[in-house]
């Protein structure tokens, strides 16, 4: 993978899923659409650290679906193959998008070419049949990820948080994915999967 493209889809999907974040909030409209007011650039990307020593960065949406003044997602560095970190630092060094540019632009020629999001399911459509996976959809990402903190024994109010959902939602989210979820229970903690069956079930009349 060493395609300027394939870089910066590998960088957005690796951010997209340890965010726990929609992939309209990393990516751009269309191809050839950019508007500072919503998309997310270099600019509004830090690094932060606690007062324990670990290390987060955090990137502060302009836009996202349920806030038109904005939110922040974060995620920390991972010790296995898809550390979004590492895939980061990479994209950064190949495309080099400039600070008031998309975060996830690409090296197009000459020129920096917005991620759109049609191009980042595409793209990852044809990675995938080229690894002899199933083709990712867009929500399929945040269920995973959400899939994958639960396993970690993310408590449940926790990854509510992280994923943004405001009060009874993110109950109506699980309730939407159980079908999805519901196959992994068994890997997860005793308490943790009680927890989701508590949660991902609709109640019996």
């Amino acid at each position: 993978m060493n395609k300027p493209l394939d870089i910066a889809v590998y960088a957005c999907l690796t951010t997209i899923f340890y965010t726990a974040a929609r992939v309209g909030e990393f990516t751009t409209r269309h191809r050839n659409h950019f508007d500072p007011a919503k998309n997310i650039t270099p600019a509004r990307v830090r690094t932060e650290t606690d007062r324990n020593g670990l290390q987060m960065t955090v990137f502060t949406l302009p836009h996202t679906k349920v806030s038109a003044t904005g939110e922040e997602v974060q995620w920390a560095r991972q010790n296995r193959p898809t550390d979004p970190q590492t895939a980061l630092a990479t994209h950064m060094a190949t495309n080099n998008p400039p600070l008031d540019r998309p975060l996830f632009a690409y090296k197009d020629g000459s020129k920096h070419r917005p991620l759109s999001k049609a191009t980042f399911l595409r793209r990852l459509k044809v990675l995938a049949r080229a690894a002899r996976h199933e083709a990712v959809q867009g929500y399929g990402i945040r269920v995973g990820a959400t899939l994958e903190y639960l396993l970690r024994r993310v408590p449940f109010d926790v990854m509510k948080v992280k994923g943004r959902w405001a009060s009874d939602a993110f109950q109506l989210y699980l309730r939407k994915h159980n079908q999805i979820l519901a196959p992994y229970i068994q890997a997860m903690p005793l308490g943790t999967a009680t927890e989701f069956t508590r949660l991902a079930m609709p109640p019996v009349c």
